[in-house]
């Protein structure tokens, strides 16, 4: 069972909160996709990225995704600077691409195949896309320690190849593929 903690509000509102790390407990339970969202700054053209499983369709009209990105981070700022991102999913194959945006390594964009895709030039990781989307930032609420980022899809490709890469219970794996 979580451990519980008194939550700031919890006098008004005789509500007390979850740890943070019961919190991440409960979602590890909860599998996933693993997208890497990517942009680049506009008066560099310096790529930036980073390994999302927090991404959630919102609504179909019009087409509008949502990514929650941690406060702070170089790529929310980039994205903020440039009003734009692209959502790549992974296909199954992706494991060392999600393990590289998910850590602090520099220059993350030597180690992995990519190309500037759409009309922005945003970064699409051709090797390791199962799916790719490029948006436009519409909204964002700040949350927490993290930051929702909506963007209006305006540009879809895929499904590429292969099978989705999922992630749950702290450990990658991949869809079944379909046989019909």
């Amino acid at each position: 069972m979580g451990e519980l903690m008194p939550g700031v509000g919890s006098a008004s509102t005789g509500f007390s909160y979850v740890s943070p790390r019961a919190g991440a407990d409960l979602m590890s339970g909860f599998p996933t996709g693993v997208a890497v969202i990517t942009t680049r700054c506009p008066a560099t053209g310096q790529p930036y990225g980073l390994t999302c499983s927090s991404l959630v369709s919102v609504t179909l009209e019009p087409p509008t995704l949502l990514v929650s990105v941690k406060s702070g981070s170089p790529v929310l700022d980039a994205i903020h600077r440039s009003r734009i991102f692209g959502v790549n999913l992974l296909h199954e194959n992706g494991e060392r691409t999600a393990r590289i945006f998910s850590t602090p390594i520099p220059d993350r964009f030597e180690h992995i195949n990519w190309e500037p895709s759409g009309m922005s030039g945003i970064p699409w990781l051709v090797d390791d896309s199962f799916a790719w989307a490029e948006c436009v930032l519409t909204e964002t609420h700040e949350v927490g320690d993290h930051v929702l980022t909506l963007g209006r899809v305006t540009r879809v490709d895929g499904p590429l190849k292969g099978s989705p890469l999922m992630y749950g219970l702290r450990t990658f794996a991949s869809w079944p593929v379909r046989t019909d």
